[in-house]
């Protein structure tokens, strides 16, 4: 197939790169002109601009978004809708919440614009490895573009779903990476009680490396900890700052929204906010009230 893609970051310049090894033509642009010029280089048809790439392309278009959520994703979107044609197919396949994706949506049916909603999970893996994809949107626009989808997922019978309707993509898409959140704090409490039985003497990389080795709690995320772990088993050359992308903080939202606890989850995503503060008031509070209480004693800052 032929189709445009917009935006050539870690993953869309990933994307791009897989796609035209498996034959389709990508007709690419990103504000970064080096980026346009590296893809070019690998057999893309390289545009100056959104219209340039809607030029490019025959009707019925497919044009895919890879841009950051938000801003960025709006005026992209925008812009495109008003470019593309009754017939064509628009794709978000950042990471974008999903109720604007589905406000998105309506906007562009009024124009007879077909939009899905792909949550893209991969990484930085996914040229080699390929994107585990969840579709949101009109079924028949998914299964028109399915040649694109079959050539991103890891294997081109799995590994990309059709979810539901408009926004249920990216609805999911946010649920997968609150377990995520989950999954990596559980690791990182774990790993901090094995450094933390200092007379035990314990070598955190070769654990996690045993752990990989058919425990029960084996995974990719644990395969990474050791790649980490090998380079710096320490990991002396990393603060304990973790920021976060914003899927955590939609999940928790949803599980006020519904009703339905999520504890691990909103925990996972408490930790973060934590590890970005430096000696925070909260602290300083307990220790007042236990020492005014309790006459317990407390630590005077340095």
């Amino acid at each position: 197939m032929k189709l445009g893609m917009i935006g050539l970051g870690r993953m869309g310049g990933n994307m791009s790169e897989r796609l035209l090894n498996d034959g389709h033509e990508v007709v690419v642009f990103d504000p970064d002109s080096s980026a346009v010029d590296a893809l070019a280089e690998k057999g893309a048809s390289a545009a100056s601009s959104l219209g340039d790439v809607v030029s490019q392309l025959e009707a019925p278009r497919t044009v895919w978004v890879m841009v950051p959520s938000g801003d960025i994703t709006e005026i992209t979107v925008n812009k495109l809708v008003e470019l593309l044609e009754e017939g064509d197919t628009l794709i978000d396949g950042g990471n974008s919440n999903y109720k604007e994706s589905q406000r998105r949506g309506e906007h562009a049916a009024q124009t007879g614009i077909d939009f899905l909603d792909s949550g893209t999970s991969g990484g930085v893996w996914g040229l080699a490895n390929g994107y585990c994809l969840t579709v949101g949107g009109n079924r028949d626009a998914y299964n028109r573009n399915r040649p694109i989808f079959k050539t991103l997922a890891p294997d081109d019978s799995d590994g990309n779903l059709h979810v539901g309707p408009t926004g249920s993509g990216h609805y999911v898409k946010m649920i997968h990476n609150g377990i995520e959140y989950g999954l990596m704090q559980a690791y990182a409490e774990g790993f901090e009680l094995l450094a933390a039985k200092e007379d035990f003497k314990l070598d955190l990389g070769a654990i996690a490396e045993n752990w990989t080795r058919g425990s029960v709690i084996r995974s990719w995320l644990l395969d990474l900890t050791v790649d980490e772990l090998e380079k710096d088993p320490q990991l002396e050359e990393l603060s304990s700052y973790v920021d976060d992308s914003g899927e955590g903080r939609w999940t928790v939202d949803a599980s006020v929204e519904l009703a339905v606890p999520a504890p691990v989850i909103t925990a996972a995503l408490q930790m973060r906010f934590r590890s970005r503060q430096s000696n925070p008031l909260g602290g300083k509070m307990l220790a007042a009230m236990r020492n005014g209480f309790g006459g317990h004693a407390v630590k005077k800052a340095d």
